[in-house]
């Protein structure tokens, strides 16, 4: 795994533990402090690999169940009922299936829990932590406009600090476009769902189409008045 792409899901992970409501008059934003919230972090990391494996194993066991009750299936064969047996056979394999995605997943755990202590990942996660704490009322403010019909607070709050991280990255560290869209839908994908990701997707390029447009308007702007 990349190291910043790793260094993206800590941040992801600390921000998210962060208040709904920054006190504009609380002394956070210091190094200890940051240091803490990515500390917090790790600890969230190792509790969801737990977690994975504890529902791969009822994945795994409900996939089990389904596929043991051969009286269902056989009554089924028998009596000509090939949907309820393939509905039976199927719901088997998708149990199986959602096992093997959530083992892959705490696979992936103990990487990100070694890697953690890397300086160069440790930088950047706190460079992306700090940037969203500083500028997450104006980021707040910018993707209410985008998005138009819809308000930060109204959505969920993991899909919330997914788009803060991105825009932060747009905005203020100078991620290219693809590479913040791109790890942005990824991690929907491994935190929320489909609906999720493509929300995602879809705002941040709205937020690409009016940094762009804004960048436009600036350089005409500067040759009129030349």
């Amino acid at each position: 795994m990349q190291t910043r792409r790793i260094a993206r899901e800590l941040a992801l992970l600390a921000i998210s533990q962060l208040p709904s409501k920054l006190d504009p008059k609380a002394e956070t934003g210091g190094a200890q402090d940051l240091s803490e919230i990515l500390a917090s972090a790790v600890k969230t990391l190792q509790t969801e690999a737990r977690e994975a494996l504890e529902r791969a194993g009822g994945s795994l066991q409900r996939g089990n169940d389904r596929l043991n009750k051969t009286e269902m299936l056989e009554e089924s064969i028998q009596a000509g009922d090939a949907k309820q047996a393939i509905a039976l056979v199927r719901e088997a394999i998708e149990q199986t299936q959602s096992a093997i995605e959530r083992v892959g997943m705490a696979i992936d755990f103990p990487v990100l829990l070694q890697s953690a202590e890397q300086p160069e990942l440790r930088a950047f996660a706190l460079e992306l932590i700090e940037a969203v704490m500083k500028y997450r009322d104006d980021v707040d403010e910018y993707l209410d406009g985008v998005m138009q019909d819809w308000h930060i607070s109204r959505l969920a709050r993991i899909d919330a600090d997914i788009l803060r991280l991105a825009t932060v990255e747009l905005r203020y560290v100078g991620t290219p476009d693809r590479v913040a869209i791109n790890e942005a839908v990824e991690l929907a994908k491994r935190y929320s769902d489909e609906e999720s990701y493509r929300f995602v997707n879809g705002v941040l390029r709205r937020v690409v189409d009016a940094q762009k447009s804004a960048q436009r308007a600036a350089r005409k702007a500067a040759r009129d008045k030349s």
